[in-house]
């Protein structure tokens, strides 16, 4: 396995189109990174970079010790798993799996003495058995589910025990069930391999439960990379803040100032006394944003001076929570609360907030000012 490091690495595109911009990022050996971010935020740009599909305008790309700038796809020791399977038709599954390394081992003729043949059809088997394609070793891919052709695919890439895999949505046209299950399968396979892998995705769900870290990327620039949590509880400005979690943390502009002798938080239509937060006091005085995820918002059964009256817009219901849409004057904030008791849309209720985990947001640049001062557990 290797380290995987990018030091100031561009991609300009013919016509001025900048992909990637200044993209610094260390993987560690044996480390699963998730890059994630919208459409054309630049993942799967940066994926290929290491790949050798794309050469970088500028920086500088290392795998282990090397720098691979002009080193082929071939000589860099990556497998890559495409969105699509992109399998052989002709070939059956076996030929499939063990195509790549047949390929590779041609280099190395000293193989050849040590069983080259019976070596390759070990670790097609040992590859067949972990993801459940033992029964269809014959079978062509065309006879094959969407889910095991793509299972084919991410076979491919582990027969040939690379130094590192690039994973470009592999799941992306995949049903629901079909994903969880292959989700479940590579966080396994991680898990035993202890491999270096750098897996893109646009699913923040996927992103939070496969990553070691997540990278999140947008418009070419690298937003925020941390620990999954890390980057749910402290992301480091209101992009990251919305992108992250579903639903996404309520954003609310406002001011903080201080009435008879209580820090609030408002507008000249709304206030909310925020209790407990010294290190606000700083930020008295200017434009705000406060951050607020939906699990820190309760309904409370009476008025009080932390709470407020809201009309509940929309409730939508989800297995054993609702999501609860709730607005005041120029505020809408969503809370994620037990299925009961129920709530009509319409009904005019009161609604808490634990302000210990909430964020306070710079308007005008973004940026994060201060974090929640407790830690969820």
């Amino acid at each position: 396995m290797a380290q995987v490091t990018l030091q100031k690495v561009g991609k300009t595109y013919p016509g001025g189109v900048a992909a990637l911009r200044d993209v610094s990022l260390r993987i560690e050996d044996g480390e699963l990174v998730v890059l994630v971010g919208p459409s054309g935020s630049g993942k799967t740009t940066l994926l290929r970079l290491i790949a050798g599909l794309e050469r970088p305008t500028y920086g500088t790309i290392r795998i282990g010790e090397r720098i691979v700038n002009d080193i082929p796809p071939h000589c860099r020791d990556v497998a890559m798993v495409f969105q699509r399977p992109a399998l052989y038709p002709h070939l059956c599954v076996r030929a499939n799996l063990g195509f790549g390394l047949r390929l590779s081992w041609r280099r190395w003729p000293l193989l050849r003495r040590e069983g080259r043949t019976a070596r390759i059809d070990m670790r097609v088997l040992e590859a067949a058995r972990q993801l459940g394609l033992e029964d269809v070793l014959e079978r062509r891919p065309g006879t094959l589910s969407g889910g095991q052709q793509q299972r084919v695919a991410l076979g491919r890439a582990l027969v040939r025990e690379p130094a590192v895999f690039l994973f470009d949505e592999p799941l992306s046209n995949l049903d629901a069930q079909l994903r969880l299950e292959l989700r479940r399968q590579l966080h396994l396979i991680h898990r035993r391999l202890r491999a270096t892998m750098i897996y893109v995705t646009h699913d923040q769900d996927e992103a939070m439960s496969l990553g070691d870290r997540v990278v999140v990327l947008s418009q070419g620039v690298v937003r925020q990379a941390d620990l999954p949590q890390a980057l749910y509880d402290r992301p480091s400005d209101r992009f990251v803040a919305g992108f992250l979690g579903w639903p996404p943390m309520s954003l609310l502009d406002g001011e903080l100032v201080v009435v008879d002798d209580r820090l609030c938080f408002g507008s000249w239509e709304i206030c909310l006394v925020t209790g407990l937060r010294p290190d606000w006091y700083p930020f008295v005085g200017r434009p705000l944003t406060l951050g607020i995820r939906p699990e820190d918002v309760r309904l409370a059964e009476g008025p009080g001076e932390d709470r407020l009256s809201m009309e509940v817009r929309l409730v939508e219901r989800l297995g054993p929570v609702q999501l609860v849409t709730l607005a005041a004057a120029s505020w809408t904030v969503t809370a994620r609360l037990a299925i009961t008791p129920t709530i009509q849309e319409g009904a005019t209720v009161f609604a808490a907030f634990d302000l210990t985990r909430a964020s306070l947001f710079d308007p005008a640049t973004g940026r994060a000012l201060c974090h929640g001062c407790v830690s969820r557990q």
